[in-house]
Parts: structure tokens; sequence; C-alpha cells
């Protein structure tokens, strides 16, 4: 870990058990933390073992999205990447970061006026820069303060969008692999699903997805 990172402490722990609207079910050792330097309720959540000799956790930065997370809404792929996301875990052994920064940073109800935006014409990543907002605000500083406090050292980031495993990777976290997620498509959220695609491959300096 970066030794320029201020450092973050846990502050607690303790035991939720799961359950997901599909019947899935999985204990998790819930972690609280003091000093991030945003100073936002972030949560990671302990799920499966990793303790195995050589064995790398994998770890998913979740950013909340109450809207997908909670509610169900089909206009993103939030809640069937986090649903994804806690089984492949429990299964491998590793961490889910919840993070608290919505809408790609810019807050829940900026995110709901992006949507108007969206249902104007414009995508994801406009709709946010339409309001002031850079296309992508979040910061994974507070993932990095996370896993230093919880003495991890290499992962496996599960994601498909490489600047969190950039951002990981330059605040000093050892990425040893970029495990990617599924792709959840429905009629309701192609669109936004194609501009992530979009972004993701010009973020890695490849071709567009078509």
């Amino acid at each position: 870990m970066s030794e320029s990172l201020p450092a973050a402490t846990i502050r607690t722990q303790v035991t939720v058990p799961l359950r997901f609207s599909d019947g899935y079910q999985t204990t998790a050792r819930l972690h609280t933390f003091d000093g991030l330097v945003d100073g936002r309720e972030h949560l990671a959540f302990a799920l499966g073992d990793h303790t195995a000799a050589g064995a790398v956790p994998l770890v998913r930065p979740h950013s909340e999205c109450l809207t997908g997370d909670v509610f169900g809404s089909q206009r993103c792929d939030c809640g069937p990447q986090l649903r994804e996301a806690v089984q492949r875990i429990a299964e491998a052994g590793g961490y889910l970061l919840y993070l608290r920064q919505e809408g790609r940073g810019i807050g829940l109800y900026a995110k709901l006026d992006a949507y108007a935006l969206q249902d104007a014409g414009l995508d994801t990543y406009e709709a946010n820069v339409a309001l002031g907002h850079d296309e992508d605000e979040r910061d994974y500083t507070v993932a990095a303060q996370m896993l230093a406090a919880l003495g991890v050292g290499p992962i496996a980031v599960l994601t498909n969008n490489p600047e969190k495993t950039d951002q990981l990777s330059r605040l000093g976290v050892s990425v040893t692999e970029q495990v990617p997620t599924g792709v959840f498509l429905s009629p309701a959220n192609a669109d936004y699903l194609a501009a992530k695609a979009s972004r993701a491959a010009r973020a890695a300096d490849l071709p567009a997805v078509r």
C-alpha cells in the first residue's frame, strides 16, 4: 500500500446474514472504518474464506446505487452486478467494498437530474457533463485505505472498468488480475451498457465495443 495514504482503522466488525430476492443467502463480516479521507460511511463486506496459503482475495469496489441496488431499477445493471459479486466473492473469498458514491460520484439528486437528460437523448456520461460534472467523479482512495486497514495484500479486482484497477494500482494496491463481471443486458439498459462499454474501451485505449 502507498505510504502517502492517511491510515484508516477498523471501527466495528459485525456478522450479518444476507438474503437476496432470488433466495440466495450467505453471511458477511461487515466492517466500518474511522479515518477515511472523505468522511463518508463506506462499508467492507468480508465474504467466504481467502485464508488458504497463496490465495489472492477477490475484491469488488461497488459504488452505491440506491435505485438499482435497493429498488431494482432496470435503467442500469448495478443491482445484478451486486448480486453476482456477493456470490462470486463468497465462493472465492474476498471483499465487497460498498462505496457511498452514488451516480458516479455526483450524488443521488444529480443522478436523477441526469436521468431526465438521458430521456432527452444524452448518454449517461454526456448527461453528467451537461450538469457541470466530470463524466465520472468516483475516487477509490477510500477503497485503498479500507484494504490497508483490513491488512489485505495483493488482490484480484472484480470489474469491467479499467479505471478502477488503474486507480487502485496508482494508490499502491497490488492488483494481480482484473476479473470481468457478467453482462446483464435488458431492453431498458441497452443504451446505458453501450455507453459504459464505449467509455471502458476508451479508458483502456482499445477500439470501442460495437
